[in-house]
């Protein structure tokens, strides 16, 4: 029932109203040609799916146009007829995109940046004839390929369930022959096509955009549409008035359900040419996300350095050594030392180990596995309050008396009206008010009264009125008359003056937040009219929307975690600032869509920072509010249902639809929910910043690390009369390294890291690689003193040379895998972990191999005692180095992932 105040659009549906019924076949006899007559249907632009029908139709065309138009009969097409005519349009489904097959998404794995890099340095190996450099590193690219588009081939299998049309059967009205008489059968509604006459019922849902024939009291949740959060009236012959084709009673459209009554419509479009698919065709490809403009940045610096170290060492060995192009190998293998060969593995790994635990424990489907960082990056959070922090079904709140006390009894004749509106208007159900009237009123309260007749609600009259017998009176009879607070107040005997006091009272509740509905009465002789004029008025009913049981808990993580929560919502700035207070969520600025028109994009970015309620919001609204936040340097998850969303939702960094979200809005979103529940978002954050801070960790240690050593590499070539690195000993060396590396993708990362968003920073991460690759490469010069003394005497000095640095490289990096992981508070693990264990094996390689068959073959040999003595002061020391560098950089260098995202902070060629 519309109320005053707080409503969006028009109320839940008056319950019992009946429109005109549309006369049958033999009155209306539209002039149609014969069937076997009938013009071809155009396709529509999309292709795919049905038209429009027979001839365009204007949304404001009569009854008999539309019927003539698609080329339909009240009583339904024959057979034949409409099997031609799903031949000539096309199954009606929903245009859109194939899922990827396993080989496409391969293939599509290779243009990743990390790949990229790879590649370029394996064409480069097996330019200079370094097969085995070539051979690791194509080895990589197609593991890291095969990881990514399995992970993201299941992802997309797990959604398969999830899309599927609107409905899935439909009752349709047809003949088996033009003498027939029509038969009501069920088909699936990928065979309906535009003339075929369909009926409606409570719970079902519009399978194709539709003109109804006739209605009863029919009421229709079209909030995927257009965002209403309550019902909508339909009536066959309601008058359009000057309102939108989306509103157009008349009308029903793809997308939307039944929420009480019944109908029978003629089918006007399919497929392409619903207005539910429209709205797909309109959005184009989605701007690159946070995870992705980060990975091109940091894949960028790798493509620079490596293409600038082997020309780098052959002119400085060339100049300063007199070597040519037998140093090319080592060349090469210095830029594949500088490189992570390992990071799309792990990068692919530790997302698809998230989104895999997300579908298990929490049914969160990550469709798109770059999605699962960018959600750990959030740090801005857009819901519309209907059906995510409310649950579409209001609640009593209170019963107020004519002085605005609180008074029970005022409640009990509201509900004591709907319940006999119910029986004696032989409603189908109560639609929401009444229902929450019934929940909020004691059993005894509705059988006191013996009902005798019922106006049920007419939305030209805004109220329902009900007679029933007064209880100890015989031959009195009571009316009661519940509805809108002016509609009401004009049937009651009040002066002026008393009637603009109560609209005050209701004004003020209604911008509260709050529904109103004003209840009236009066006593009449047994056998009297029942009239709706001189009624004693009895007081107002106020209800708010039911609060989501998970989301005060859910909300209140989310601040924790440093995500901000902001409402954008098609709903009454005060229906919307009730519910964030309620749930305890500090509104900190409220704004409505005629604020939004006058304000320019820097304004609105202005302030958008600090609006948290964002009202009577349409489609372009949220779309316009999306890339102001993001103008504004934050990352933005939206969480949408509907066809009015989906602008919104591809234009966010992380797109987040429930599983019953209309299926255009699923396709396209980046993370599908179970349900409407905030509480899977803070998990799927949780997930997002657990992967996020393992790449991260890995990040830092590989790419500082490698750093430190190729500058090693580079001072000790210029220095030694040889090289000091064979090219085949640099790639096992960094095989070890990358294997142990792995163990990343199973870590846990300091609980700090799931405290705040995070996102991988270019720069800070530049800043972080260079500080601690620089203290690496000291310990690597001071390896070559200790190498200097430790192996005077006789024997191969190179073949000394080469083991002591490789073995004092595998047990730096150990050391800085151990020391750096442990996160930014310092604080170990109370048990080794996944890195504590493959760090020790990374160190036994070190100490082991040089003494063992397979180090003999690749040219290392034993080294004297006293090195290990040496090397472990070294080892000691580096570390310590390690420890203050980490303690004093813990506020920026140490936390270079641990940024919001800002625009303009990637790193770009």
């Amino acid at each position: 029932m519309p109320v005053p105040g707080a409503g969006d659009g028009p109320g839940p549906a008056p319950a019992g109203h009946r429109a005109p019924a549309v006369p049958d076949e033999a009155a209306v006899r539209t002039p149609v040609p014969g069937d076997s007559l009938e013009p071809p249907v155009t396709r529509p632009g999309g292709g795919g799916g049905a038209g429009t029908g027979e001839r365009a139709v204007g949304a404001d065309a009569g009854l008999f146009e539309v019927l003539r138009g698609v080329g339909a009969r009240p009583r339904g097409l024959t057979e034949a007829q409409a099997e031609a005519r799903l031949a000539r349009v096309g199954a009606n489904a929903v245009p859109d995109a194939l899922d990827p097959s396993w080989p496409r998404l391969f293939v599509r794995s290779l243009r990743d940046p990390f790949t990229a890099v790879l590649l370029c340095l394996g064409l480069v190996s097996a330019a200079v004839l370094a097969w085995g450099p070539a051979s690791v590193i194509l080895l990589l690219v197609v593991v890291s390929c095969v990881l990514r588009a399995s992970g993201e081939h299941r992802a997309d299998r797990s959604t398969a369930e999830l899309r599927r049309l609107v409905a899935t059967t439909v009752t349709v009205q047809r003949r088996a022959d033009e003498d027939a008489a029509p038969v009501t059968r069920e088909i699936p509604v990928e065979e309906l096509v535009p003339g075929d006459v369909v009926r409606l019922g409570p719970g079902d849902l519009v399978p194709a955009d539709v003109r109804l024939l006739r209605s009863a009291g029919l009421t229709v949740h079209q909030a995927a549409l257009t965002g209403e959060s309550a019902p909508v009236e339909k009536a066959a012959g309601a008058d359009p008035g000057d309102r939108g084709v989306l509103q157009d009673p008349r009308h029903c459209f793809q997308g939307s359900s039944v929420a009480s009554g019944s109908a029978t419509a003629v089918v006007t479009a399919t497929g392409g040419g619903t207005r539910f698919a429209a709205a797909h065709r309109r959005t184009g490809k989605p701007p690159a996300t946070a995870f992705e403009r980060s990975v091109q940045g940091v894949s960028w610096i790798l493509i620079r350095f490596a293409l600038l170290t082997p020309p780098l060492v052959l002119m400085a060995n060339a100049a300063l050594r007199g070597r040519g192009l037998e140093t090319l190998p080592f060349a090469v293998a210095v830029a594949v030392g500088l490189t992570p060969e390992m990071l799309p593995v792990l990068v692919t790994t530790c997302l698809a180990r998230g989104a895999g635990l997300l579908a298990r424990t929490h049914g969160v489907i990550v469709r798109r596995l770059p999605a699962l960082h960018d959600i750990g990056a959030m740090d801005v959070l857009c819901v519309d309050k209907t059906g995510t922090l409310t649950q579409d079904r209001p609640v009593v709140h209170r019963a107020l008396d004519a002085a605005g006390h609180d008074d029970p009894e005022v409640l009990r004749w509201a509900a004591a009206a709907a319940w006999w509106s119910l029986q004696l208007a032989d409603l189908p159900a109560p639609d929401a008010l009444d229902e929450a009237l019934l929940a909020g009123a004691d059993e005894d309260t509705l059988t006191a009264y013996d009902g005798v007749t019922a106006l049920p609600f007419d939305p030209a009259r805004r109220l329902a009125t009900v007679v029933v017998r007064t209880p100890g009176r015989l031959g009195t009879q009571t009316l009661i008359t519940k509805g809108a607070v002016e509609a009401v107040l004009r049937r009651c005997a009040l002066s002026e003056e008393e009637r603009a006091r109560l609209r005050e009272l209701a004004d003020a509740q209604a911008a509260d937040g709050l529904r109103v509905l004003a209840v009236a009465v009066t006593e009449r002789p047994s056998g009297d009219r029942p009239r709706e004029h001189g009624l004693t008025f009895r007081g107002l009913v106020t209800l708010r929307d039911d609060l989501a049981p998970t989301a005060a808990e859910a909300l209140a993580r989310l601040a924790a975690r440093g995500v901000t929560v902001k409402v954008l919502t098609g709903d009454h700035p005060g229906t919307a600032v009730r519910a964030c207070r309620d749930l305890g969520v500090p509104v900190a600025g409220v704004l409505t869509a005629d604020r939004l028109d006058t304000l320019t994009d820097a304004e609105l970015t202005e302030l958008a920072a600090g609006t948290t309620v964002f009202a009577r919001c349409a489609p372009d609204d949220k779309t316009r509010i999306t890339r102001a936040l993001q103008a504004g340097g934050h990352t933005v998850g939206f969480l949408g249902d509907g066809v009015n969303d989906l602008a919104a939702l591809r234009t966010a960094d992380v797109g987040i639809a429930p599983r019953e979200a209309a299926g255009v809005t699923r396709e396209n979103a980046d993370l599908v929910l179970a349900g409407k529940d905030l509480t899977a978002i803070d998990h799927a954050v949780a997930a997002g910043r657990h992967a996020g801070g393992n790449i991260a960790t890995y990040l830092r240690i590989t790419l500082s690390s490698n750093l430190g050593n190729v500058i090693a590499m580079l001072s000790a070539g210029l220095l030694l009369p040889f090289l000091p690195m064979l090219p085949a000993q640099v790639l096992v060396q960094n095989l070890c390294f990358d294997a142990a590396q792995l163990a990343f993708a199973h870590d846990r990362p300091a609980p700090s890291a799931l405290r705040r968003p995070s996102v991988l920073d270019p720069r800070e991460l530049l800043r972080f690689i260079v500080g601690f690759g620089a203290l690496n490469a000291v310990a690597d010069l001071a390896t070559f003193g200790v190498l200097a003394f430790a192996l005077r005497g006789p024997g191969d000095d190179r073949a000394l040379f080469h083991s002591g640095w490789f073995t004092e490289n595998l047990l730096t990096q150990a050391v800085v895998m151990v020391l750096l992981s442990v996160g930014a508070t310092g604080r170990a693990r109370r048990r080794p972990g996944p890195v504590t264990w493959s760090a020790a094996a990374l160190a036994a390689t070190g100490l082991l191999l040089p003494v063992s068959p397979p180090g003999a073959a690749l040219g290392l040999s034993a080294l004297p005692g006293v090195y290990y003595g040496l090397l472990a002061a070294v080892l000691a020391l580096y570390a310590v180095g390690l420890l203050a560098a980490r303690t004093r950089g813990s506020g920026s260098q140490g936390q270079a992932m641990s940024k919001p995202y800002r625009r303009g902070s990637s790193v770009t060629p």
